[in-house]
């Protein structure tokens, strides 16, 4: 890709991320721009029979989507590209209002491994979505995304805890409530605030899933804006890199030699056991469906699921300049040198010698750069969808991602040049053999 082409690339990535502040938007955000590209959706309870072209099915947070033109032999062998569309945050609980010493604050919950001194005085806004009463007994699901400087988690002044800089001085059973407002606790002023935004009836509202984000736009940093900082860059980056190949592949001339497809699971920063994570039958049941609806037969299945490839997308760690101790002394991933083929021979990635030929051969065709990533063995290694997707259908897995520093904070960091390098790889990867 030329400077012109990654830039155009991160511009388009920040505005998705803009456009995605909770796993509901980015799974929305995502359906808009395959809609565009001419995919469309399939609910579960419609005919799939005969249905081909591009197909996206949502379910919450997540979102698995294919191209398939007319005439695909139903066991041509899926090319999957696994990703996640949540991040680690604060989200609402279910009685939220709260507060003390005269102060109206909100309740949170820690969703996943959050750094918590990063949420710290940080302007922080709300989204989510509400699950509203329908007609006849029905329920209905509305995004809602509040941009505005509403709530912030202020720290304790460095007078009042000298041993700040000791350690984080945060018990998070006390002293996560973001502030919004002084006066007496009030009952529902969050419901009505939030139900105004989404233009909802408070008392049509059911239950919600909200989320605290910070408004700071995503945007570059650096004497060259070599870099680009951003709330949610794990995992917004892969969801955006696939979304943008499987576009792309959908206007590939030719039998495809693959079925491209997207599958990008919620609630991967906290294990993925829910009914759209990885560890669920969501994608196994989508893909032999699909098959089904091409007129395929068990077999056709099995044959296209014992061809399938899948890559693992999400972030991985830069080496850290004031912690280089903590990496492996012969692995330092670097920012804008490509996106790192993840190592970890217990399991917690499911790269072998196989999926890293795969990897480097997308590579090379993409002309993209690539590093290798293993952890220290002082340090537990992390995991992501790799391994769990392997597991679960019992095809050849492969962990990427592309690095960076900051990795579950508010506020992420990578190289420009690598989310335009992870595209490229992956459209090389859905439509090559």
């Amino acid at each position: 890709m030329t400077p012109v082409q990654h830039r155009s690339h991160v511009d388009d990535l920040l505005s998705f991320i803009r456009a995605s502040p909770s796993p509901y938007h980015a799974v929305a955000s995502a359906a808009q721009r395959l809609e565009k590209a001419g995919f469309r959706e399939l609910r579960g309870t419609d005919d799939w029979t005969g249905t081909t072209g591009g197909s996206f099915v949502l379910r919450g947070g997540a979102l698995i989507a294919w191209y398939a033109p007319e005439g695909t032999p139903a066991h041509t062998p899926f090319r999957i590209i696994g990703t996640h569309t949540d991040s680690p945050n604060l989200r609402i609980k279910p009685t939220p209002d709260t507060g003390s010493a005269g102060w109206r604050q909100i309740a949170v919950e820690i969703y996943g491994g959050v750094p918590l001194n990063t949420w710290l005085d940080r302007d922080l806004g709300i989204s989510g979505r509400l699950a509203l009463r329908g007609p006849g007994g029905t329920t209905d699901s509305r995004l809602v995304q509040i941009d505005e400087p509403l709530l912030r988690v202020p720290q304790l002044a460095i007078h009042l805890d000298r041993s700040v800089n000791d350690g984080l001085a945060l018990d998070p059973q006390r002293h996560i409530a973001p502030v919004w407002s002084l006066g007496a606790v009030q009952e529902g002023a969050l419901l009505r605030r939030v139900a105004a935004a989404a233009e909802a009836d408070p008392d049509e509202v059911l239950g919600w899933d909200l989320m605290l984000h910070d408004i700071q736009p995503p945007g570059y940093l650096g004497a060259e804006q070599e870099f680009v900082v951003s709330s949610r860059l794990d995992n917004l980056i892969s969801v955006h890199a696939g979304v943008t190949a499987l576009a792309g592949a959908a206007t590939a001339a030719g039998e495809p030699a693959y079925i491209p497809v997207l599958a990008a699971f919620d609630h991967e920063e906290v294990g993925s056991g829910s009914e759209t994570g990885a560890q669920s039958p969501l994608l196994e049941r989508v893909l032999s469906r699909s098959v089904t609806a091409r007129g395929g037969s068990p077999e056709d299945w099995s044959r296209a699921l014992a061809g399938a490839f899948c890559l693992s997308a999400d972030m991985a760690h830069a080496v850290h300049p004031n912690y280089a101790e903590r990496h492996d002394p012969d692995h330092h991933p670097l920012p804008n040198s490509g996106p790192t083929v993840k190592v970890n021979v217990n399991q917690r990635y499911a790269t072998d010698s196989t999926g890293i030929a795969v990897f480097a051969a997308a590579c090379e065709r993409a002309g993209a750069p690539w590093q290798p990533f293993v952890s220290n063995n002082a340090m537990p290694c992390g995991t992501s969808i790799g391994p769990l997707t392997a597991a679960r259908l019992g095809v050849p897995t492969v962990d990427v991602g592309v690095p960076g520093l900051s990795m579950h904070s508010a506020r992420e960091l990578c190289g420009a040049q690598d989310p335009g390098h992870l595209a490229a790889i992956l459209g090389a990867f859905v439509t090559s053999g």
